[in-house]
């Protein structure tokens, strides 16, 4: 068998066929450009439409050269939110995770998101689909039509199905917040605290597949795509340590138990069991805003603005250079928790001033903020962890960062074969689900 694995991105829509065993026979990742324009400097949305759009293109696309596919699995950008209406058409942009409403100032000193953790008890951010719902209600910006919200992928999900109506898995519906892991449901009690409609909420899917596309292939339920990463990684459920870098990026470690650590989250996983994540805003963007950094300084010298990457790399195979390094906290995008937090750079000498030491200190910090959240797990879940995976193109583009991975986190990695993790690990979900 082989399914098609469709990943709805911050950045790309990428699309994958993979046979049972692993092996991708093809793939496909377009820039989306859904980015909406804004005034507001912490409004990060994006346009639904566009994002359909691509994901129905490289569906057919797909199609065309492997009729043959058994059927199709849907993952993406978790924690965003978008409106419909009855008929299930947006009517709203899709407001993304790296949405700041969560983070303006609410009551006093607090922020929308630290309100409602104190209010509720529920473990939320800014960027979580339902504190940006709350933030819009109290501001009066629901749309007048809006009937239920969802995340992107499961809008894809559900019209690739010809639904009108969405249902979400439980990865997703737990990364809205304001969801109660030991029920495996929204809280119903959290949303009257806030004097929110819990009508506005989709059902959490009972069966892990949503439909049919053209009333042939079956379609998954919408999956994360930190979930859908590790599948695709791993290979499934494994009690393994993955570090995934790309946009944000994050560490992951499957547990079957619903377990809480100061400092994670705990996400429910496709099927059973949960990750128990840490997971950065910034990740693999640290390294990006130093490369633009460096392109900006050769513009300013030359009036030209050649990318970077390339000078970059050569610099990293020269080796690290002496102690000391100096050193960079990347939190440049803030944290979960705190997202006002700002990066910054320490330590800095006449001797480590320079483009090199720069580079090699911009991994290291990326590798430490990694480690130190995954040093939240109790030490006797650790030493049941049976692997150490890495993947996203910030580890597979830069050999120097999985070396700073594997001694930091003092084991050997196994790189994952191939790209697009999370295509991958939607259409393995979709596969196994057809399996049971």
């Amino acid at each position: 068998m082989r399914a098609i694995g469709i990943d709805i991105g911050t950045t790309t829509v990428s699309a994958v066929v993979l046979e049972e065993n692993g092996r991708v026979e093809t793939m496909e990742v377009r820039e989306n450009g859904a980015f909406l324009p804004s005034p507001r400097p912490w409004e990060r949305i994006q346009d639904p439409a566009r994002l359909l759009l691509l994901a129905e293109e490289l569906t057919e696309q797909l199609l065309a050269r492997y009729p043959d596919v058994s059927g199709i699995g849907v993952t993406g950008q978790q924690h965003g939110i978008l409106y419909l209406d009855g008929r299930g058409e947006s009517v709203s942009p899709l407001y993304t995770w790296q949405d700041g409403r969560g983070g303006r100032r609410y009551r006093g000193e607090e922020s929308y998101a630290d309100w409602i953790r104190r209010e509720t008890g529920c473990e939320v951010s800014p960027g979580y689909g339902l504190v940006t719902h709350f933030w819009l209600a109290q501001n009066g910006q629901i749309p007048e039509r809006a009937a239920i919200l969802c995340t992107i992928c499961d809008y894809v999900a559900m019209k690739l199905c010809g639904r009108s109506a969405p249902a979400l898995d439980a990865s997703h519906a737990a990364a809205l917040g304001l969801y109660d892991l030991s029920e495996n449901c929204f809280s119903q009690k959290a949303m009257e605290q806030l004097g929110l409609d819990p009508s506005i909420l989709p059902p959490v899917a009972r069966s892990p597949i949503l439909g049919l596309y053209k009333g042939r292939y079956p379609v998954s339920v919408a999956i994360g795509d930190n979930q859908a990463s590790f599948i695709g990684a791993t290979g499934g459920k494994s009690r393994g340590v993955l570090v995934n870098v790309g946009t944000g990026s994050q560490v992951s470690l499957y547990t079957p138990d619903l377990q809480r650590c100061e400092g994670l989250e705990t996400r429910p996983f496709p099927g059973g069991g949960y990750l128990l994540v840490g997971a950065s805003l910034c990740g693999g963007r640290a390294y990006a805003l130093l490369e633009q950094f460096f392109r900006q300084t050769v513009e300013m010298v030359t009036g030209e603005r050649p990318e970077c990457y390339d000078a970059m790399a050569r610099l990293l195979e020269q080796g690290e250079p002496e102690e000391p390094l100096p050193r960079i906290c990347p939190t440049f995008a803030g944290t979960r928790r705190e997202p006002d937090r700002r990066g910054s750079i320490t330590g800095l000498d006449t001797r480590n001033f320079t483009p090199r030491h720069l580079i090699w200190a911009m991994l290291r910090g990326m590798t430490d903020e990694l480690f130190a959240m995954y040093a939240c797990v109790p030490e006797g879940e650790r030493a049941l962890a049976e692997g150490f995976w890495g993947g996203g193109n910030g580890l597979r583009k830069n050999p120097q960062l999985c070396g700073l991975m594997e001694s930091r986190f003092g084991a050997s990695m196994t790189l994952s074969s191939g790209r697009e993790e999370a295509a991958c690990g939607a259409a393995l979900f979709l596969l196994r689900c057809l399996e049971q």
